[in-house]
């Protein structure tokens, strides 16, 4: 049995979406994507109106994802989650991840590459922990090593990160100073056998420049 479309309203908190009358009441909402070839007047079958409200749910959770993304990249199995979360199937959630990476709003490779090039930059670790992180988020054994094949090595990694992190410290309590960078180069996901040359080379590098800086205060003080 066909229905009637006698009215077509702009929701009042959301002007994307459309109220649709059928033979005289309310019966369901689209987005007006969905809802664009509609017009008053209109017969539709129960098919044809179950169809609309299947690629309604299906637009809905496009736009919820798109809106995720807006926030930062994601990969593909944190979109998968999220929309889990937020009550869509199995099958709502493959249609939208496949809009998401037609579109390339979605790419696990690239986002590898993003995620290592950040943590290099502003929060190193090792790349073990880099690893491990990207495997909690989905991406595959084969997009990671790609991606690290770019990264810097570990020693380079916790060079920079002891650098940044020495600054915290005093110096002058050496053993304290050597304790307090090793637990930290540790969280960082560093092994031993990098950490101790790393530390060790850090704590000559600023003996050498407090002797520097003695020696320049020593020739200025004879003037």
């Amino acid at each position: 049995m066909e229905r009637q479309i006698t009215a077509i309203h702009v929701q009042k908190h959301d002007p994307d979406r459309l109220n649709i009358d059928l033979d005289g009441e309310f019966a369901f909402g689209l987005s007006r994507l969905v809802a664009a070839w509609l017009k008053v007047g209109d017969f539709l079958s129960e098919d044809r109106i179950n169809t609309l409200i299947e690629s309604d749910t299906s637009e809905v959770a496009y736009q919820k994802a798109t809106r995720l993304l807006d926030y930062r990249p994601r990969t593909e199995k944190e979109i998968r989650q999220r929309l889990i979360q937020k009550g869509y199937g199995p099958l709502e959630i493959d249609q939208v991840v496949l809009r998401l990476k037609r579109a390339n709003l979605v790419q696990d490779q690239q986002f590898a590459k993003m995620w290592i090039e950040n943590r290099n930059d502003y929060h190193p670790r090792s790349q073990r922990l880099m690893r491990y992180e990207l495997r909690i988020k989905g991406v595959s054994e084969q997009m990671i090593e790609s991606a690290l094949a770019d990264s810097a090595d570990d020693i380079e990694l916790a060079t920079r990160a002891a650098a940044h992190y020495a600054r915290k410290l005093n110096f002058q309590d050496r053993e304290l100073f050597r304790k307090k960078l090793s637990a930290f180069l540790a969280r960082r996901g560093f092994s031993y056998g990098t950490i101790s040359p790393v530390i060790r080379d850090l704590i000559r590098e600023l003996e050498q420049d407090q002797s520097n800086k003695l020696e320049n205060e020593d020739d200025n003080g004879k003037y």
